[in-house]
Parts: structure tokens; sequence; C-alpha cells
């Protein structure tokens, strides 16, 4: 991960190209985290993924639900 400052950041907003996500960083300490539009499409859709299995494993522990009716 390349580890740029905010006055960076600032300085070339409208030409940065993100192959990698970056670390801005403000007064020598990490502030934030930069990344490209579909690695944070991904990044959400595979934590929603995650979300749902954890769930379904919570749902079939309780036995709250029989298989038919988790299927319908």
């Amino acid at each position: 991960m390349q580890t740029e400052t905010i006055t960076y950041l600032k300085e070339h907003a409208n030409t940065l190209e993100l192959h990698e996500e970056l670390l801005i960083t403000k007064n020598g300490k990490p502030a934030f985290v930069v990344q490209s539009y579909d690695d944070y499409t991904f990044a959400q859709e595979t934590l929603a993924l995650l979300k749902i299995l954890k769930l379904s494993e919570k749902s079939l522990q309780s036995a709250s639900l029989s298989l038919e009716q988790a299927f319908e």
C-alpha cells in the first residue's frame, strides 16, 4: 500500500490513478484510505455476503427454521 500526505492528495486529486489502495497521512499519522470505486464496491459486496453467511449459520444453530422453510 502506497503512503502519501494529504497535501499530495490535494495536489494530485484530478490526475490520481489508483492501482492499489492509497494510505493518506495527516501530521504523520494515518488518516484516510483512498481506493478505486471498483475495489470499494467489491469490498462492500463481499461484506454483504459474509453477513448473509453469518446470519444463515446463526439461524441453523438456533434451529428456528426447517430446511424447507429456509428455501421457501
